[in-house]
């Protein structure tokens, strides 16, 4: 395996960085993919008459997803030999992609991000609560500093399990531990991937910058997600590696 240091650390403290796994090609596309999505929430928003979409709030925090069904260009980067080597670093053998979005935060003052597990989020939102754990790939397009609102973390807290949350008034947020929670601040630079179990308890600053915090998440599960009642397919399950080898190519 190629980052087998990474998977240790995935396995003991639900999180790795893959330093510059995206630099070159893969970071030019999804930055130039990201500004389109951002203008595209912002016309949901003016059809709708609103500032605010579930957790996107305008010129604050963006959250456009289901991307590569809109541009199928990023498929180039979720089904590249990249993230299948990170797939097997963190979730094993077996990996289906679930789920992208870019995720922006505006300057000066680009909202926080509440703490919560991924997986919060699935059964908050519906989702099966015996799902299998997967893992987010949060990849920055920036470089993501304390002051431009970066990603904290809460090492271990992956073996807890799925921990009650509560959806907050204002920005919708699901929130699953106080906000006064310190965390391990990761600062990482354009084109790394931190990827984090989504059992991770985490969360986002402020932006305090003059200039946008853009990020590109994506995700991938062990198996299929299914809707509970319905079993119908939850998100997406196209299959990237079946034992160990990778069967999907953009």
């Amino acid at each position: 395996m190629k980052y087998q240091q990474q998977a240790r650390q995935f396995v003991e403290q639900g999180y790795a960085v893959f330093e510059g796994a995206l630099a070159g090609d893969a970071l030019t596309l999804l930055r130039g993919e990201c500004d389109a999505f951002v203008a595209r929430e912002d016309a949901r928003m003016d059809a709708a008459g609103v500032d605010t979409i579930g957790i996107s709030h305008r010129g604050k925090r963006y959250f456009a997803n289901e991307c590569q069904r809109v541009a199928p260009q990023i498929r180039h980067m979720l089904f590249s030999d990249t993230m299948a080597e990170v797939c097997r670093a963190t979730i094993g053998d077996t990996a289906y992609f679930f789920f992208d979005q870019f995720v922006v935060k505006g300057p000066e003052g680009g909202l926080p991000f509440s703490w919560h597990q991924d997986s919060g989020y699935v059964v908050g939102n519906g989702g099966p609560a015996d799902h299998a754990p997967y893992v987010t790939c949060w990849c920055p397009l920036d470089d993501a500093t304390i002051e431009n609102g970066t990603v904290r973390l809460m090492p271990g807290s992956h073996r807890n399990g799925i921990v009650p949350h509560e959806r907050q008034t204002g920005s919708n947020d699901l929130v699953g531990a106080p906000a006064e929670t310190e965390g391990l601040i990761v600062e990482a630079k354009a084109g790394d991937i931190v990827a984090f179990s989504s059992l991770l308890l985490h969360a986002t600053g402020a932006n305090r910058t003059d200039r946008a915090r853009r990020v590109f998440l994506a995700q991938y599960t062990p198996e299929a997600m299914l809707n509970p009642g319905t079993k119908q397919l939850r998100r997406n399950a196209i299959a990237l590696l079946q034992d160990g080898e990778q069967v999907t190519f953009a």
